[in-house]
């Protein structure tokens, strides 16, 4: 399994928790299963960067907290949302926001500090490549929020990949795109999986209805996926009986339970096909 984090992230968040619980990397190994994570190209310890460019250091704590559906920040508070699995407590979130971390270079010369999708992805087929060398195995990739988009994409440079498992990516693939076509292609077998939280219903939710959004791309893209007679599943975790879960469902208190319904998943749809 590869592990591939998300924007303003790096490995450490699949390592462990903010309040210092077992992360995924090692749920993952005690399944059985070979555990590789990355730190993209300009980011943790792979920023060292052959682009230019200047970091923004503006305080962002706040936007972070609720763009990740962890809770709301008003009068100067953060708020849990109610039913919340993300651990309880200043320390916890603390350590949280002391996960984050900035890029380094921008994506061209004209200034644009836009993620470079090609880069990332390239490096990942790179590695997932590396991988098959040294086990003979094709490669599950785990992607998180932003690394989905240069994780489809990575398909397109590797024919390793057993399949994917994305935690709340940005968006699906768009139907009949170059993504799309490497990974239907390959017969890549794709799942989705969402928090709680999600859709317009939660008016007190800050960025509810934008994932509802990002989800529904999801779907768009099953729908046609399954037609071609590829696998995809979209996972909504409380339609599951699986609730409270905000965008870091990995590093939330049940995340454990998550793990094994992942794992359950590969089982079904990857394992019984080697």
């Amino acid at each position: 399994m590869v592990f591939l984090h998300g924007y303003g992230q790096s490995r450490m968040g699949w390592m462990t928790t903010p309040d210092g619980r077992e992360g995924w990397s090692d749920m993952f190994l005690k399944m059985g299963h070979s555990v590789f994570l990355i730190d993209q190209p300009r980011r943790g310890e792979a920023g060292q960067t052959s682009v230019a460019g200047t970091i923004n250091t503006e305080p962002s704590d706040q936007t972070w907290y609720t763009q990740f559906r962890i809770g709301t920040y008003l009068n100067d508070e953060f708020t849990y949302n109610e039913g919340s699995q993300f651990p309880a407590g200043e320390e916890a979130l603390d350590q949280f926001f002391r996960q984050m971390t900035p890029d380094t270079g921008m994506d061209n010369a004209g200034g644009d500090q836009n993620i470079d999708n090609t880069v990332v992805a390239q490096a990942v087929a790179a590695t997932i490549d590396e991988v098959y060398a040294r086990t003979g195995k094709d490669s599950i990739l785990v992607t998180h929020s932003q690394g989905g988009m240069p994780g489809w994409e990575t398909a397109r440079y590797t024919d390793h990949i057993a399949a994917i498992v994305a935690i709340e990516p940005g968006m699906a693939p768009q139907v009949d795109s170059d993504d799309y076509k490497a990974l239907l292609e390959k017969k890549i077998p794709v799942t989705f999986y969402y928090g709680d939280y999600i859709g317009e219903e939660f008016t007190d939710v800050p960025a509810a209805a934008m994932w509802g959004f990002m989800a529904s791309t999801a779907d768009t893209f099953t729908t046609s996926y399954t037609a071609a007679g590829g696998i995809s599943t979209v996972v909504h975790l409380p339609d599951e009986g699986i609730t409270g879960n905000d965008h870091f469902m990995f590093q939330d208190m049940n995340n454990d339970v998550i793990a094994e319904h992942i794992e359950n998943w590969i089982q079904a749809n990857v394992m019984s096909a080697e």
